[in-house]
C-alpha cells in the first residue's frame, strides 16, 4: 500500500476544492473519489493524499501546475496522456492545479488506496 503525505489537511483536494472532487466512498483502506472538471476550469491549489488507479469517464487537454504556477504537465506534449485508456495509475499528487484546456470535461473516478 502507499502512504499518506504529510501535505497540510486544509490542501486535501475534498477541502480545497469540492466544487470539483465528491466523496463517494470512505473507509480505513480505501478512498473514493469523484473528480469533474469543466472546460475552461481551473481549480484551486490542492492535494491527493494517495496513489491509487484511476477510472477514465471522459478526458480533455489540461496543464497541471504546481502551488507557485509553473508548469508540472501539459498533456499535449504527453504520448501516454494524449488519449489514455479507460484506467491508469494515479500517483499522490503534491499541491497543484489543473486547468481542463480542451473541449469536453474531465471526468474521473480515483480509488486512492490507504495504509492498512
Amino acid at each position: 500500500m502507499t502512504s499518506k503525505n504529510t501535505w497540510p489537511p486544509e490542501l486535501d483536494a475534498l477541502v480545497a476544492d469540492p466544487q470539483h472532487h465528491e466523496l463517494l466512498f470512505e473507509n480505513d483502506k480505501v478512498r473514493v473519489l469523484r473528480t469533474r472538471i469543466k472546460p475552461g476550469d481551473r481549480t484551486p491549489v490542492h492535494t491527493h493524499q494517495w496513489a491509487g488507479p484511476l477510472y477514465v469517464l471522459s478526458w480533455s487537454t489540461f496543464i497541471r501546475r504546481d502551488d507557485q504556477g509553473n508548469v508540472l504537465v501539459d498533456s499535449r506534449t504527453v504520448e501516454a496522456l494524449k488519449s489514455p485508456g479507460p484506467v491508469m495509475w494515479g500517483a499522490a499528487l503534491p499541491p497543484h492545479s489543473f486547468e481542463n484546456i480542451g473541449e469536453t470535461d474531465v471526468e474521473l473516478i480515483a480509488v486512492e488506496l490507504k495504509d492498512t
